[in-house]
């Protein structure tokens, strides 16, 4: 009645629905205890089943007869599930996965692949969708000064084939939008960027309420591009976009936390729902969220994406080093209940949010991002995202000479290796490149405090997949709180 009254009048209809529970919330419960004045109103009730199938017999709908039989094959069919609960062979949780998702995955619920393609770009792409960024595709369109310098920085950005952050962006979304893939990002400011970096919508400085969304005249026959400012509700808008995110795999759901630590309203979506969502709900999900910031002096609350609470959270045991077969990396995020990466390029950006939507299956993920520039080089065709990025400088070229020097600062005797995905953690690039640098001092380096941020996750699984090297901590924020002091380890220059 209720869908039938909002389809003829398109008003909405508030349902006031009051009921009750016959056993208890749970199997051991007994509700006698505390309210046996109403349980007892309860039990006198009668079942619903038996109110409802009288009625249809009543009305001549069923038969008594075809009641039963239908009662029977139900029971039938709980009996038989039962009895197969048993066997641990044939009760598996892939077999119940995404069933929402048909064609995504086998019978099983295992992935139908377990590798992805590349995911550079031509550069016919690359150049259309840096000019369509750099642009205003409607006439007569009067924009800001302020943006039209922007867009004219990104021009010449594109002339050099270089991008910034909102360039790599534009990249990954575009090209996604080329092969019919939606594109949905919600959050508070999203549409211009909370460091007003993105303008994703261009508003006519003379016309009220006219906008221009370039990322929607990319292509002629492209997927739509939606971008939307969000209310002040973290709660209720990542509950929405979870919600539309495990509608389709074939989507990019984005959520961007206007500061990165503003994810703490939406806490119990991020507990309940994202990092159990597989092993709990049986559920895969794609969504993406996007939680920027960095230490910045803005207060304790304005600090950072507390990453070390998605760390906590993350399906990835420290005391163990997995055997590498296969496609390594493809079955470690198919393994995991999340993956949590740092980019430090525009480029590696772009490559995981196509990753995103080229992998064989979906799992939410956690982004943080600083600003940097990238080459159209880094999203050649072929090329993809790099879970950690080597050192290429003097040090990289005599490995065997670094040596440990607490005291030097030279540029040959320091190699940075930047950790991009931090969970599931790469062991196999992190050996590899501790076996490169075996005579080196090994030290960890972040701006959070020591009980922020990174360490205590990487910490044991350096010692795991590292050769057992130990491990310094350097800490970015100058002094602070922790330990740090009382190791004798000061904040870099």
């Amino acid at each position: 009645m209720a869908a039938e009254w909002r389809t003829t009048f398109n008003k909405d209809v508030v349902i006031d629905l009051v009921s009750y529970r016959r056993f208890g919330h749970n199997e051991m419960d007994e509700p006698m205890f505390t309210q046996p004045l109403m349980y007892k109103q309860i039990h006198r009730q009668e079942h619903v089943l038996k109110k409802y199938s009288d009625k249809l017999i009543v009305e001549g709908v069923v038969t008594l007869q075809e009641f039963e039989e239908e009662v029977a094959k139900y029971d039938k069919i709980c009996e038989e599930a039962y009895t197969s609960s048993k066997d641990e062979k044939i009760l598996h949780i892939r077999h119940w996965l995404d069933s929402p998702w048909p064609d995504f995955f086998t019978t099983d619920g295992e992935p139908k692949s377990m590798s992805y393609v590349p995911t550079g770009l031509d550069e016919e792409v690359l150049q259309h969708i840096g000019q369509t960024a750099s642009s205003v595709p409607l006439e007569d369109f009067k924009i800001h000064p302020g943006v039209s310098r922007i867009l004219r920085g990104r021009a010449d950005l594109v002339k050099n084939r270089q991008m910034d952050w909102a360039l790599g962006e534009y990249m990954a979304f575009g090209s996604l939008l080329k092969d019919d893939i939606h594109v949905r990002l919600s959050g508070q400011d999203v549409e211009r960027g909370t460091f007003s970096h993105r303008h994703h919508v261009l508003h006519d400085q003379e016309v009220d309420k006219r906008i221009c969304v370039p990322m929607n005249h990319l292509w002629a026959n492209q997927a739509p591009y939606t971008v939307c400012n969000s209310s002040l509700s973290e709660y209720g808008v990542l509950g929405f976009e979870l919600g539309f995110a495990m509608a389709s795999p074939n989507a990019l759901i984005l959520w961007e936390a206007q500061f990165g630590d503003f994810h703490n309203t939406a806490q119990c979506i991020i507990d309940q729902f994202i990092s159990p969502g597989q092993a709990k709900w049986v559920r895969n999900n794609g969504i993406v969220l996007l939680l920027p910031h960095g230490m910045e002096g803005m207060g304790p609350e304005h600090s950072l994406a507390r990453p070390e609470r998605f760390l906590q959270m993350s399906k990835d045991d420290p005391d163990h080093f997995p055997e590498f077969s296969g496609d390594f990396e493809v079955q470690q995020l198919n393994d995991c209940n999340w993956i949590v990466v740092n980019c430090s390029t525009p480029a590696n950006y772009c490559h995981v949010l196509r990753r995103q939507i080229l992998l064989p299956f979906r799992k939410p993920s956690l982004l943080r991002h600083p600003d940097a520039r990238s080459s159209f080089d880094d999203l050649a065709k072929g090329t993809k995202f790099k879970r950690l990025i080597p050192d290429e400088g003097i040090a990289s070229q005599n490995p065997a000479q670094l040596r440990e020097r607490k005291q030097q600062k030279m540029e040959k005797d320091v190699a940075i290796i930047r950790l991009e995905q931090i969970s599931p953690f790469p062991f196999d690039l992190v050996r590899a490149e501790a076996e490169k640098y075996a005579n080196a001092e090994l030290v960890w380096c972040q701006e959070e405090h020591k009980n922020m941020g990174y360490y205590d996750y990487v910490r044991p699984r350096f010692l795991t997949g590292g050769g057992q090297q130990e491990i310094h901590l350097v800490c970015g924020t100058g002094p602070c709180s922790c330990s740090c002091y009382r190791e004798q380890v000061h904040p870099p220059q």
